[in-house]
């Protein structure tokens, strides 16, 4: 009952959720990581830890290697807490926490451990935003920046891509309360974001109205309280045979659309990207590093 699923798996006792796993901490990746905003990864790099397993399940996600679950190491949370200490050792700007929501109490149990140990480094938790306000509540104090990936607003797209007819509501619930929690944006004086919220948009083949209804929504209840990430980087990847409409990349002439509605509607802080990025390059090899 940990995510909006509600699934009903005992995952403490073994048994596999929606998300394809159990309980226990399952790391794919621990490294520092370059490719997130520069305000994310900064000069020395993000240090970003890759769990494994997904309560979303989104039919194009570049990281089905991990995110279906077969991918990882199953970890105790003593070392999920010296795996955070190593991050800060490495000289990470930043603890990168990716996916990590189905493992909310054992990743609570080794940030207080770690935080126990002496690591200071701010936190950032890199999410779907499919997640229930109740167990967000659980990680305030804890959580420094909210780096959301808010991906659908028509019930019609997020049920064909994610089987999730109630993403938007559920996800914007979330939103509100990451918001709550971390309401204004703080950088320090090398421009790192030190607390806030990053909310990410991915734009998806033939979905441009989606994602500027999306944005839209997102800005009349933010404003410029949030930082936005308007993002290009869609690559077809896996078996996407049954999903024929977004097995492309993006074109220059919907993203240059989506980028106007974006002034037009007064967003001023917002990163952008240019479309070489979508590129399966990008996605780091998953083969257990640092863990």
């Amino acid at each position: 009952m940990l995510c909006p699923r509600n699934c009903g798996a005992d995952r403490g006792s073994g048994e596999i959720g929606y998300c394809r796993v159990d309980a226990r901490p399952r790391v794919a990746r621990a490294a520092l990581h370059f490719w997130e905003e520069p305000c994310i990864s900064g000069e020395n790099g993000s240090g970003t830890v890759f769990f494994s397993g997904c309560n979303l399940g989104c039919v194009f996600c570049q990281n089905q290697a991990i995110s279906r679950g077969q991918a990882g190491k199953i970890i105790t949370v003593e070392r999920l807490a010296e795996i955070f200490l190593e991050q800060e050792a490495r000289g990470a700007s930043n603890l990168n926490l990716v996916t990590p929501s189905h493992y909310t109490p054992a990743v609570v149990a080794a940030l207080r451990l770690a935080k126990g140990n002496g690591f200071s480094l701010p936190v950032v938790w890199n999410s779907s935003s499919y997640e229930k306000v109740e167990t967000l509540k659980i990680l305030e104090g804890l959580v420094d920046v909210y780096l959301p990936d808010m991906k659908y607003k028509a019930e019609r797209i997020s049920s064909r891509y994610a089987n999730a007819a109630d993403y938007f509501p559920t996800a914007s619930a979330a939103l509100a309360e990451m918001h709550r929690q971390q309401p204004r944006l703080v950088f320090d004086g090398t421009g790192l974001l030190r607390k806030g919220c990053l909310v990410r948009i991915l734009l998806l083949p033939g979905c441009l109205e989606d994602a500027k209804q999306l944005l839209a929504s997102l800005f009349a209840r933010y404003g410029n309280s949030v930082y936005f990430s308007l993002m290009a980087q869609y690559t077809p990847v896996g078996d996407l045979r049954n999903y024929p409409e977004i097995n492309r990349r993006i074109r220059e002439d919907e993203y240059e659309e989506w980028l106007e509605y974006a002034v037009s509607l007064g967003v001023e802080q917002a990163f952008v990207q240019e479309l070489d990025s979508a590129d399966v390059s990008f996605v780091p090899e998953f083969n257990g590093k640092g863990v």
